[in-house]
């Protein structure tokens, strides 16, 4: 009995450090999911990428901008970011205020823009946001309301195993072989504390 818990601790371990989705896969809400909430567009970089093969350098800010429909009522924006590194470490959810962009050109009619970046660490592997839209009633929604809706990875990551990315700066900075973070001391403890339940036996 002792080895089936050792076993089954083992495993969970295991599944904590891979269980945070599918690595390298972007995700964000679509339009038909953004309806209702006044957002049009989220634009970063170049709009018409599939959005598999966007990807962010973790060397320097990453910005973002929102097109919200001209007719609602949101007055300001907040954007929620969470960064996340390649120790498999997640930092705090930061609240970033978004700028409101005069567009005098009006080269997205129909639409108000709103704009902000974030300082995003040496060594991120994904950013994960959402949105917390306030109204002219004084009340707010957040997009989504569960979550986060948006989650672009960079451009040298590392993630259950696997390096991946256009770039190799961040393999070249923590080059040796073996998992960062935490994943290996958890597994390490995992392996120990099986050992000696097994022992116990």
């Amino acid at each position: 009995m002792r080895r089936l818990v050792a076993v089954l601790l083992v495993s969970m371990l295991a599944l904590s450090v891979s269980a945070a989705g599918q690595s390298g896969e972007n995700q964000w809400m679509e339009e038909d999911e953004l309806e209702g909430t006044g957002i049009g567009w989220v634009l970063f970089y170049n709009p018409w990428i599939p959005k598999e093969e966007i990807e962010f350098d973790s060397r320097s800010d990453f910005s973002v901008a929102v097109l919200v429909d001209e007719d609602s009522n949101i007055t300001s924006i907040e954007w929620i970011t969470q960064v996340c590194i390649n120790t498999g470490v997640c930092f705090p959810p930061e609240t970033n205020e978004m700028i409101f962009y005069e567009d005098s050109n009006n080269s997205n009619p129909g639409f108000e823009e709103y704009d902000s970046l974030v300082d995003v660490d040496d060594d991120a592997s994904y950013i994960n946001w959402r949105f917390v839209l306030h109204h002219e009633n004084g009340s707010e929604s957040i997009v989504p309301e569960q979550g986060f809706g948006w989650k672009v990875w960079s451009n040298c990551w590392w993630d259950n195993g696997t390096w991946g990315g256009s770039s190799t700066h961040c393999q070249e900075e923590d080059d040796g072989g073996f998992l960062p973070g935490f994943a290996a001391p958890a597994a390490a403890a995992g392996l120990a504390m099986a050992a000696l339940m097994a022992r116990r036996d």
